[in-house]
């Protein structure tokens, strides 16, 4: 009697043996799903509330696997054994072989790769993460190497630069080399390398440099040539008539804006032409920067030969009561308004977007090279005025900044001298949009031109805030034709459209993917199973 109760006894045990190899397979599943989510974190790709709790559920989780595998093993020693040296440990071991051994190739194919990096494949239909051709043969012909220091403060995400760099280098054969620095951080650095502003490359090749304003693939590969070919440009600033001072520094001056040619490669110098009379051969443009007084009519017939043998000029005009023009005659004004169809208004644009009315903001920029990296930046024109195009103006000029329609030309300057809040007056005071800047270029002479309704934004005082410096800057290049340097035929992006099955395919499709395949994936192994239970 008692022996039967023993045999009943050994029997239950061994029932509940499975159970305990059930508890190790849904422990490994929880584990194998907290250590996705722990990759996930480690990854930064996702933030774990607790991360105490979390690892405390991550021991638990696996201690389970082995209290499972422990317990069935004590209950049904036997079964153990058997699946130890049986057919299905035999064949088990053989898999577990094969995933080491593939593990393992793995394994060192990682790490011979990391050993010796390489040039990265560009796998991407249409190779868009490959540089140009015309980039790899401006890489190609460097004589020496170039080193590039990139100036990023935290304000501003250098990933895409970062993977531009990384590319420039990883085509270069050893002959690119860069490093980021950050300017509130260094700023010394900063102020030997003549750096205003943030996002900039500052390009150095053996004793020339150069200063990239815009990390893109065209500006970098621009920059490298102009390295490779070192000529320098002269911007010559006019006096003797009142303009802004470039050797002096002020809160009106431009010595902020001199600096910032010097350190991309240009010559500045001044130039008076009622001494000199005469415009100096090496005259790559030339700026008048706030004049207070008008050029007089033997400095504007030196001025306009230079132009019509495809000289550039660069116009910042001041509103006239803040000049002492008064009701003199402006011969360059005319001419710009006959020749070129630019007038200037006799105004004072008032902004009532901006934050002190006089301070007229950029609301659109024209399609041109001078703004077309501009776009979603601000600049702003302390007591600017408006300009005017003509209608059947030549050589087509084009609006580069415009205010929104909320501002308007004060023509009444006695209203602006008094504390009363400017108002706009119908028929009398001129209706926005006003422009505040207009390029022109002569294609048959090759000529620049380029009219300001302001010199304060590029003054001292302005030239660093917002986008104020790098429109005079950009005016700078288009005038000397500098901008479109070099035209890169980078490949088109490949437009791939998803479009999404139907509501009934996509229940069709879940209904498969979700419930079909893994049942019949579950009863294959049912089935099996069986069959191998019914063979003994």
């Amino acid at each position: 009697m008692s022996k039967t109760k023993s045999n009943r006894s050994k029997f239950s045990l061994k029932k509940l043996a499975p159970i305990g190899l059930w508890v190790s397979g849904v422990a490994l599943v929880i584990t194998i799903l907290l250590s996705v989510v722990k990759l996930l974190a480690f990854a930064k790709i996702y933030t774990i509330p607790s991360v105490q709790t979390f690892n405390w559920l991550l021991w638990v989780s696996a201690a389970f696997i082995i209290l499972g595998l422990a317990s069935h093993t004590l209950i049904n020693p036997q079964r153990v054994r058997e699946l130890i040296t049986g057919r299905q440990a035999r064949y088990g071991s053989n898999a577990v072989l094969l995933i080491v051994s593939f593990m393992g190739i793995l394994l060192v194919i990682n790490i011979l790769i990391f050993q010796t990096p390489g040039k990265p494949w560009d796998l991407t239909e249409g190779r868009q993460n490959s540089l140009a051709t015309e980039s790899l043969a401006a890489l190609k012909a460097l004589p020496q190497p170039v080193h590039a220091t990139a100036f990023f403060t935290t304000q501003t995400d250098p990933t895409s630069t970062q993977k531009l760099l990384t590319n420039f280098k990883n085509n270069s054969s050893g002959k690119f080399s860069f490093e980021f620095v950050n300017p509130d951080q260094n700023p010394l650095v900063a102020q030997q390398a003549g750096i205003t502003g943030d996002g900039k490359i500052y390009l150095q090749l053996g004793t020339q440099h150069e200063i990239v304003s815009s990390a893109t693939e065209q500006e970098v590969t621009s920059a490298l040539i102009r390295l490779m070919n070192p000529k320098k440009q002269t911007v010559y600033f006019l006096t003797g008539h009142g303009e802004r001072d470039i050797q002096n520094s002020g809160n009106s001056s431009y010595t902020i804006a001199k600096a910032a040619l010097v350190a991309k490669n240009y010559q500045v110098k001044s130039l008076n032409l009622i001494s000199d009379n005469k415009i100096p051969a090496d005259a790559s443009v030339i700026v008048i920067a706030g004049p207070i007084q008008p050029v007089s009519t033997a400095e504007l017939l030196l001025l306009q030969g230079y132009l019509s043998k495809g000289g550039a000029l660069i116009l910042l005009q001041e509103p006239t009561p803040l000049t002492k023009f008064g009701t003199s005659i402006d011969p360059l004004a005319n001419y710009l308004e006959s020749d070129w169809g630019i007038s200037f208004s006799d105004d004072i644009v008032i902004d009532t977007n901006s934050n002190q009315p006089l301070y007229a903001v950029a609301a659109t920029y024209g399609k041109h090279p001078i703004t077309e990296k501009l776009q979603g930046l601000v600049s702003f024109f302390p007591t600017s005025r408006s300009l005017t195009i003509a209608s059947n103006a030549a050589n087509s000029p084009v609006a580069l900044v415009t205010t929104s329609s909320s501002a308007w030309g004060e023509t009444d300057f006695s209203s602006l001298q008094s504390n009363s809040q400017p108002a706009f007056q119908q028929g009398k005071d001129i209706p926005g949009p006003l422009v505040l800047a207009v390029t022109s270029q002569n294609t048959s002479t090759g000529s620049h031109l380029v009219v300001y309704g302001d010199s304060d934004f590029a003054s001292d005082v302005f030239f660093d805030q917002y986008a104020n410096g790098d429109i005079f800057m950009n005016s700078i290049d288009w005038a000397v034709g500098q901008t479109q340097l070099i035209s890169l035929s980078s490949p088109k992006a490949v437009t791939r459209t998803f479009v999404l099955p139907s509501s009934l395919w996509l229940l069709v499709m879940a209904i498969s993917f979700l419930c079909l395949l893994p049942g019949m994936i579950i009863a294959g192994g049912v089935i099996s199973w069986y069959i191998r239970r019914t063979r003994g």
